[in-house]
């Protein structure tokens, strides 16, 4: 049997944990050699008696085969960390994940990440700013991970499914539990435009000592985490000292000193954290993973999100192929005074560069 199958198999057994996978894994590093041990045999491993006794009595290729059969029955599949696909970024952890199961596509755990993370009980502001930051970042080919949580994970989901990238939702649950329930739409959304994953078996029940574990995985698979509204205890602190333990860049995003839901966010500046201000506080960092047709790209999105209709009008004409007033004359419309303004307008804002001849292009 494949060791992805007998590494699953171990892991389905109730009350096998990371550590026992760990000690039975380095103890027998061909896994089919699990096969018929005894209980004596595992337990000297450094296995608890009875989760020993639990494995040498229900850890067979039959009971590996009952479990796939049910994932495949759900529609769940799973990557194991032995698998090619498994994320290399995840493995670099204290405590990688042995198995994630997923629903989606698991391309998207290939992605380039940025974890968004913050309070569930968010203001109008932080909902805004979540969003926002999550479809630029998106936007800009980079994936959003978050927990699905209320607040203001939902609202860094939804808004990197505005872009292209997408984003990863990090269960702290069995990957058929929904929680919360109001969250329904959003997982349905996510399972077919990006991808949910968990480290939990099937029908595990949320509760919540899970949840700083699955904190682990948010920082694992992200480049650097952003803290948008965190109170003074909030669970996106554990993230982001994951992130930190981890070597994983942290960002932080100001609100008013007066809120509640600012205090743990300035307690992470003082800590050092990245003060974050606009989504190129986050981009700068990573500029050269961009490819330059990304940073042109980006370059182009940043500047028409600055610009009037006007000025977005000439500004879609343009590229890096220079182009003279009479051909922008021609194909706006716009009379030459009017024209002329809107270029000296650009000009301003450097959208645009105006080169020998009357001709410009983007900048």
């Amino acid at each position: 049997m494949d060791n992805r199958f007998i590494i699953f198999g171990l892991h389905e057994i109730e009350g096998v944990g990371w550590q026992s996978m760990l000690r039975l894994l380095t103890a027998f590093p061909e896994p089919y050699q699990l096969f018929g041990l005894s209980a004596e045999q595992i337990a000297s491993c450094g296995v608890k008696r009875s989760i020993a006794e639990r494995i040498a009595s229900e850890f067979t290729p039959g009971f590996i085969e009952i479990k796939l059969q049910l994932y495949k029955k759900h529609s769940i599949q799973f990557l194991t960390i032995v698998d090619e696909m498994y994320p290399a970024i995840l493995k670099e952890i204290a405590q990688p994940p042995w198995i994630l199961y997923y629903k989606g596509d698991p391309a998207y755990l290939q992605m380039r990440s940025i974890g968004i993370v913050g309070t569930r009980m968010p203001t109008p502001y932080g909902k805004k700013i979540a969003s926002q930051l999550a479809a630029q970042l998106s936007k800009a080919g980079f994936g959003v991970v978050s927990g699905l949580a209320r607040g203001i994970d939902s609202h860094a989901h939804l808004g990197a499914l505005q872009g292209s990238a997408k984003t990863v939702a990090v269960l702290g649950c069995g990957i058929n539990q929904i929680y919360p329930r109001e969250n329904a739409p959003l997982y349905k959304q996510i399972e077919q435009e990006g991808i949910i994953v968990s480290e939990y078996p099937i029908d595990t029940k949320m509760h919540p000592g899970m949840f700083p574990q699955r904190n682990r995985i948010i920082a694992g698979l992200s480049l650097g985490v952003v803290v948008v509204e965190a109170a003074a205890d909030s669970g996106s602190l554990i993230t982001a000292n994951f992130a930190v333990d981890e070597s994983r860049d942290v960002f932080a995003v100001p609100g008013p000193i007066t809120s509640l839901q600012s205090q743990g966010v300035y307690e992470l500046l003082r800590k050092g954290a990245r003060i974050v201000t606009r989504v190129e506080d986050i981009l700068h960092d990573y500029h050269y993973l961009l490819s330059e047709s990304e940073k042109s790209a980006l370059h182009r999105t940043q500047a028409s999100a600055e610009l009037t209709n006007e000025e977005a009008e000439i500004a879609r004409m343009l590229s890096d192929v220079p182009v003279t007033i009479d051909e922008l004359l021609e194909g706006s419309q716009f009379t030459f005074g009017h024209l002329h303004a809107v270029l000296l307008s650009l000009l301003l804002k450097k959208a645009i560069k105006q080169l020998p001849g009357s001709s410009y292009i983007l900048a």
